[in-house]
C-alpha cells in the first residue's frame, strides 16, 4: 500500500441499511444505522446503531482516546454507552471490510444485541426486533 493509498479515504460501501457518516481519510470511519428512522418521532436518536472504525487507544482516562495505536477496531454501538461486538484488525483497510461484514450480520439478525444490557428495555428492543425483520 502507497502512502497515497493509505490517506485516501476508503470506497468500500455499507451493506444496506447503513450509512457512511463520516470517512476521515486515514482516521475514523462511522457507519450508522437507519439514521431515517432513529429521529426521535420513529426511534430516539440516541439509540441509533452505530460502528465506529478507529485505531484510538481505549485507555479509560482522559484524551486516551486521542492517542494512536497500531491495532485497529470495528465497535458496534448500540447506544452511547452499550458497545455491542469490539473486533481488532492490523490495518484500517482490514477493519473497513471488517465494519461491512459486522454491519451485514446486525442487519441479517446474527448479532445478540439483547445481551449487551443489564436491564433491557424491551419494549424499544421489540420495536428494533421489528426494525431489523427479528420479529418474524
Amino acid at each position: 500500500m502507497t502512502d497515497e493509498t493509505a490517506d485516501s479515504p476508503t470506497t468500500a460501501e455499507p451493506p444496506g441499511g447503513w450509512t457512511l457518516w463520516n470517512d476521515e481519510p486515514s482516521g475514523r470511519r462511522i457507519l450508522a444505522y437507519r439514521p431515517d428512522v432513529f429521529n426521535e418521532s420513529d426511534f430516539p436518536a440516541e439509540c441509533m446503531p452505530t460502528i465506529f472504525v478507529w485505531n484510538g487507544s481505549r485507555a479509560n482516562r482522559p484524551g486516551a482516546s486521542r492517542i494512536r495505536t497500531e491495532t485497529w477496531r470495528a465497535i458496534l454501538r448500540l447506544e452511547p454507552d452499550v458497545e455491542s461486538v469490539i473486533e481488532e484488525y492490523d490495518s484500517r483497510e482490514a477493519a473497513v471490510d471488517g465494519a461491512n461484514e459486522l454491519a451485514r450480520r446486525f442487519a441479517d439478525g446474527e448479532i445478540a444485541y439483547r445481551e449487551c444490557y443489564q436491564v433491557p428495555p424491551e419494549a424499544y428492543l421489540d420495536r428494533l426486533d421489528e426494525l431489523t425483520g427479528r420479529d418474524e
